[in-house]
């Protein structure tokens, strides 16, 4: 049983957090692995198919205007619903025609992941049964996420990378985080995090 297997297995075992859900989020600066490492999480879980698992991409709710400025958009399409067992609504955006479309269904599986920059702000944690951060630094990732997208979005890494800076300034995940997931050359490796209020049912012992 590899690293995310056992993750997943400790996840389900976790208490609801958000009504019915186990909402749990990935967060990390952009770059770092968080969409690649869900989907391997999500796959162990049983994958979006599988109804033990759903997927919120940050992406989706960010917006040109607002990169970081989601969060009553997260609480009234997600978080609300969610917290009631029914479910979610909200609305992707479309980054090239610079819109929001039709509104997407987020279903409220026993397990939800929510992955994106910010997923681990203050205003969603305490709806949260275990947070994640990539352990990956700020300019690596950076450095890896130009490479990945290209000359195209240098104007807009640019701007991001100001605004990522002002966000964990004034809002830090990482200390607050449940494990702290290292991408290896074959896997993951899932470490405890800093947290000092995580109790036993939180994910702390993610490295045996």
């Amino acid at each position: 049983m590899d690293a995310l297997d056992r993750l997943a297995l400790r996840l389900r075992a976790l208490p609801p957090s958000c009504g019915p859900v186990r909402l749990i989020a990935v967060d990390g600066h952009a770059g770092s692995g968080k969409s690649t490492f869900t989907t391997g999480l999500a796959a162990a879980l049983g994958g979006p198919d599988g109804g033990g698992v759903a997927v919120l991409h940050l992406d989706d709710l960010a917006s040109h205007a607002e990169l970081f400025d989601w969060t009553d958009r997260m609480f009234a399409q997600v978080i609300t619903p969610l917290s009631a067992g029914e479910t979610a609504r909200y609305a992707p955006y479309d980054w090239v025609g610079r819109r929001f479309t039709a509104p997407r269904a987020l279903p409220p599986a026993p397990v939800v992941l929510v992955e994106g920059v910010g997923a681990g702000r203050r205003a969603l944690r305490p709806h949260l049964a275990a947070l994640f951060w990539m352990e990956r630094s700020a300019d690596a990732s950076w450095q890896r996420g130009r490479r990945r997208d290209g000359d195209g979005l240098a104007d807009f890494w640019n701007r991001w990378t100001v605004a990522e800076v002002r966000h964990f300034a004034a809002d830090p995940t990482r200390p607050f985080a449940d494990a702290l997931v290292r991408e290896c050359p074959e896997g993951y490796e899932v470490l405890p995090g800093l947290s000092a209020t995580a109790g036993p049912n939180q994910i702390v012992t993610l490295g045996d």
